[in-house]
């Protein structure tokens, strides 16, 4: 934030789609190419893949570790997708707000209706739609990391994700990566504006009143 920044109050960007239709991507691309914010490391109870990282892409627990985070309330969100258990600690999201920065979320419908429940000024939702079913089908069959019963049940898990666009902000139709991640940075810059998250306007205006 530059000196002459108005000081504004970070946002939760939720990101949302069915499995294979490109928002990890458009996630990655999105943090590189935008360095006012940062991803949501979530906990989760399912088994590390290859090549993922603890504490880069998730933190991975036990099932008795992440219900007890749960129970003492340290989750500003969970939910259960595909028998695993996700979920975002509250404590850094809201110290990062609080700072003016914004904090990417990856999660399913399930995370991003908790979300608009417990902090719902404070989010701002994008549900990234495929091109076709045909081209979902590809992209699950090809990221394939999972065993063929999961990839079976991610397809059949698709259609019950889609029919909850209509609880997003805003939707992307992924043709295109580079062109859905230019849509979700015109989604934030806009948002960053919003009267209401500029903690600074009321004082600056002030000022600027004083000057005139």
């Amino acid at each position: 934030m530059g000196e002459t920044d108005i000081a504004r109050k970070g946002l939760m960007l939720v990101l949302s789609s069915p499995s294979g239709a490109g928002k990890t991507t458009i996630a990655r691309k999105l943090l590189e190419e935008d360095k006012d914010i940062e991803i949501s490391v979530s906990h989760t109870t399912r088994k590390k893949r290859k090549g993922e990282r603890d504490g880069k892409d998730y933190h991975f627990v036990n099932h008795d570790a992440f219900t007890r985070m749960r129970d003492q309330g340290e989750f500003l969100e969970w939910a259960v997708v595909f028998d695993n258990y996700y979920g975002t600690t509250r404590k850094p999201v809201e110290q990062a707000l609080a700072e003016g920065r914004d904090v990417l979320f990856d999660v399913d419908w399930q995370g991003a209706a908790s979300l608009r429940t417990k902090a719902k000024d404070d989010v701002v939702t994008v549900f990234i739609l495929p091109p076709t079913a045909a081209d979902l089908e590809q992209r699950i069959n090809v990221r394939a990391l999972d065993p063929p019963e999961i990839v079976r049940r991610r397809m059949l898990g698709a259609s019950n994700e889609i029919q909850h666009w209509t609880e997003y902000d805003y939707v992307v139709v992924n043709y295109d990566v580079g062109r859905s991640v230019a849509a979700i940075r015109a989604i934030l810059t806009a948002e960053r504006l919003r009267r209401t998250r500029l903690t600074g306007l009321k004082d600056f205006v002030q000022n600027l009143l004083s000057e005139l």
